[in-house]
């Protein structure tokens, strides 16, 4: 347990001394705060683009607070992954190819807790990140747009923030094989992939992970969950998370030195 610490100190220093701490979250909130802004000034921003008939101005329609928050969690679904995965895929990968992995591993260490460690710093940074980012969002909106459900947005949160814990555990665990180019490709390809299925074939991957993304707008906008899909979700995430874990400490431990 102490030498966890230790690392997971170690890791936040690197964070810190990186400035990840500082400008991942300033971007989660730029995309966050992008929404309501550009929902409520829509018209003016048509206008004054040119070429758009007066008419066609005077159709539009504000939409609601639960759809612009909605609209938050779709940017983050593209922009704040990549941005997470990237951010973590020299995690493992870079320690390895740079040597310093060989000199932990002599220490009396288990790989097991080298890999939580990295995974509680990861899940710091996206918790700081998605929550500074989430609350902003969520301020505007209220502010500009109209009033939100303060337990449908905590709710929404929780769901979404673990969508993206799965996201940088599975990176984390491709960072342990792969080189950090390629530990990103593969991660977000094994998310979209998640997703294309999801949007597919609803009913037979409703089950899926990627669900979860779908669980956490559909809150927002006040449609009742089943619990049973819900929980279904959240236990084969949590699953896939724990395994993912296990696979990277194991693998750790094999491939400590890059063939």
């Amino acid at each position: 347990m102490r030498s966890t610490w230790i690392f997971y100190r170690k890791e936040m220093l690197e964070m810190s001394r990186s400035f990840k701490l500082l400008w991942i979250p300033i971007v989660f909130a730029i995309l966050g705060i992008m929404m309501p802004i550009t929902s409520l000034f829509m018209p003016e921003i048509l206008e004054m683009s040119g070429g758009v008939p007066p008419e066609m101005l005077s159709l539009y329609e504000t939409p609601s607070s639960a759809m612009v928050m909605v609209q938050v969690l779709s940017q983050y679904s593209t922009m704040g992954v990549l941005i997470l995965v990237l951010s973590c895929m020299n995690s493992v990968s870079g320690e390895r190819y740079g040597g310093t992995a060989e000199l932990i591993m002599v220490k009396p260490i288990s790989s097991f807790a080298i890999i939580i460690a990295k995974w509680l710093a990861q899940c710091t940074q996206v918790f700081i990140a998605f929550g500074f980012g989430y609350i902003a969002s969520f301020y505007y909106t209220y502010q500009m747009i109209g009033p939100l459900s303060w337990k449908s947005g905590l709710a929404s949160f929780g769901l979404y923030g673990l969508w993206l814990i799965l996201g940088i555990t599975i990176a984390l665990l491709f960072s342990t094989v792969l080189r950090g180019a390629g530990a990103a490709f593969v991660t977000l390809a094994i998310l979209a992939l998640l997703s294309l299925l999801n949007s597919l074939l609803p009913t037979w991957f409703s089950w899926s992970p990627a669900r979860l993304t779908a669980l956490a707008s559909e809150v927002l906008v006040g449609n009742l969950l089943s619990v049973t899909s819900v929980v279904i979700c959240c236990l084969i995430t949590i699953g896939i998370i724990v395994f993912s874990l296990l696979s990277a400490a194991r693998l750790l431990q094999k491939r400590v030195l890059p063939n």
